[in-house]
């Protein structure tokens, strides 16, 4: 297909290719913002020692640090703990400010998986989290994007080298999506082709050169990328 979804719309080209043979990249590279939710999921915050938060905590990602599914995670020279975090990433479709939460499902283009890497040794000494969350190629997002899901009881899980370590749900989220993406519209106007990553059940660990992670959500599909130094 041809054209862009956000602005212009797609035009279908009739022409057809086996996954195999292409090379998926980003689904999409917002233009304006990705808007993190931080100790959404109540064990996460315990396991790193953390309070839940009485509303959602929010920081900003640049668009810089999306990459797609296969690109390698560059982990950077600053930090010697990146550590991974499975999520599901929202897609904004239309223009909005302060939406009641019964109108968000008319703002929503749909839903993707998310890698929301983090230099926990960096989060800890700087004193906000632009440089520890932020850093080139920290947010992989893919394979695709699924614009009909029901996000309240989706299995989010995530696999080191194959093995399994992050294992939740949807349903275990403090703040559910409608209440996310109503709350952090009262911040920012939020633009079509903005993320909001949702936060991460527990399990999260650290991830090393040569090592893969894979982000596999219910309803969407999974994401693999591996990490280089």
């Amino acid at each position: 297909m041809n054209g862009d979804p956000f602005y212009s719309g797609i035009q279908l080209t009739g022409v057809r290719h086996k996954l195999e043979d292409v090379r998926l990249l980003a689904p999409v590279i917002p233009r304006s913002k990705i808007v993190g939710i931080g100790r959404n999921f109540a064990e996460h915050a315990k396991e790193l020692g953390n309070e839940v938060p009485p509303a959602p905590l929010m920081f900003l990602k640049p668009n810089t640090s999306v990459i797609g599914p296969g690109d390698p995670i560059v982990l950077p020279s600053f930090s010697e703990a990146v550590s991974f975090e499975s999520e599901l990433a929202v897609v904004i479709g239309r223009i909005c400010k302060d939406v009641p939460i019964e109108r968000v499902d008319d703002v929503i283009f749909g839903y993707t998986c998310a890698n929301d890497l983090t230099a926990r040794d960096v989060q800890k000494t700087d004193n906000q989290w632009a440089r520890a969350k932020g850093f080139d190629t920290s947010c992989p997002l893919g394979p695709w994007i699924e614009t009909e899901l029901d996000t309240e009881d989706l299995a989010v899980r995530g696999r080191l080298d194959g093995e399994i370590k992050q294992d939740g749900s949807t349903s275990q989220m403090i703040w559910g999506v409608r209440e996310l993406v109503a709350y952090v519209s009262q911040a920012f106007t939020l633009l079509p082709g903005d993320i909001i990553l949702t936060g991460t059940p527990s399990g999260v660990g650290l991830i090393s050169d040569g090592q893969r992670y894979e982000v596999e959500i219910e309803g969407i599909g999974t994401l693999s990328n591996p990490a280089r130094r």
